[in-house]
């Protein structure tokens, strides 16, 4: 359907709320994380909705939104476009419902990505300073110093970290393997050695759950409450901005600095250490020559 030939439908807010429902019902079948971005995108659709009080699901209303996404609410270039997919999908649904004749969301392009990171690295002082704010006394404490030397060290994600499973982690020659499922794939077919350090720190941790099998989650909640439960990617955020937070690092750059800023930090270092694209690319589970591409720059913008 072109452009000019969506039709005006404005749906009452209560009406849609319940669309939604029947939308997040849907979305049952897909993985949990791709639920919980979609989820997690449309809130700000709805609080925005009736508010604007004049959105009949034509272009220019998405355009409409998109500009409040951009300037009012000043998201980056990838949440616009993250947001923008979800009400895109969103209307998918409502084509397929019959409650829209066409999409308009799809006449809509996201912002380009941006042609740098919008995480800034840390320095050696920086990782220093975090570790030595985790008080490894108990296995909350152990636990994440764990955590925050994968991501450091082997440039783990959030992700990667609460699929993996106890079984995960292999013992090959001496050497501590895990076996890793990445964003967007459905098996854990990467190998990633750990190193030393990073070896001893998971041993630390795993002594206090020896009576554990191997296909109990390897990063767990260790709150009252939620104990024994796999831990979630905002868990682990929660208690990396806290370290953050404790170390001094965050330094008033809060939107920048974050746990996002450990796995930036490896690839940074990796590519200040002459790494090729093909090489960031494997070491760091990175889909596209293009954003591996960008660590290679930095380092050159910044000699």
């Amino acid at each position: 359907m072109k452009t000019s030939q969506f039709p005006s439908v404005r749906i009452p807010y209560q009406r849609l709320l319940g669309y939604h429902e029947g939308f997040l019902r849907e979305l049952r079948k897909c993985k949990p994380e791709t639920r919980g971005t979609y989820e997690r995108s449309l809130r700000e659709f709805f609080r925005w909705y009736p508010s604007d009080k004049k959105f009949q699901f034509r272009v220019v209303d998405v355009e409409r939104y998109k500009n409040h996404l951009t300037k009012k609410r000043k998201l980056s270039p990838v949440s616009v476009s993250t947001y923008l997919t979800a009400l895109r999908r969103f209307c998918d649904y409502l084509v397929d419902i019959n409650a829209l004749k066409g999409n308009p969301a799809k006449e809509v392009k996201g912002n380009k990505r941006p042609q740098e990171h919008s995480r800034e690295t840390i320095t050696a002082q920086d990782v220093r300073a975090i570790y030595q704010a985790i008080d490894r006394v108990d296995e909350r404490g152990f636990r994440d110093f764990a955590i925050i030397k994968a991501m450091v060290v082997c440039g783990l994600s959030e992700i990667e970290l609460i699929r993996a499973d106890i079984g995960d982690l292999k013992t090959i020659s001496s050497s501590m393997v895990f076996y890793v499922q990445g964003k967007g794939k459905t098996t854990k077919d990467t190998a990633v050695i750990f190193p030393n350090d990073v070896k001893e720190a998971f041993q630390g941790y795993l002594a206090f759950r020896k009576e554990a099998d191997g296909d109990e989650p390897l990063i767990m909640s260790a709150g009252n409450r939620t104990r024994g439960k796999r831990m979630t990617t905002r868990g682990i955020r929660e208690r990396v901005n806290l370290y953050l937070e404790k170390a001094g690092v965050k330094n008033g750059k809060s939107r920048r600095i974050t746990a996002f800023s450990l796995r930036h930090t490896a690839a940074t270092m990796m590519a200040d250490n002459g790494a090729t694209v093909e090489e960031l690319q494997s070491r760091f589970r990175i889909g596209t020559a293009n954003t591996a591409m960008l660590y290679i720059k930095k380092i050159s913008d910044d000699q």
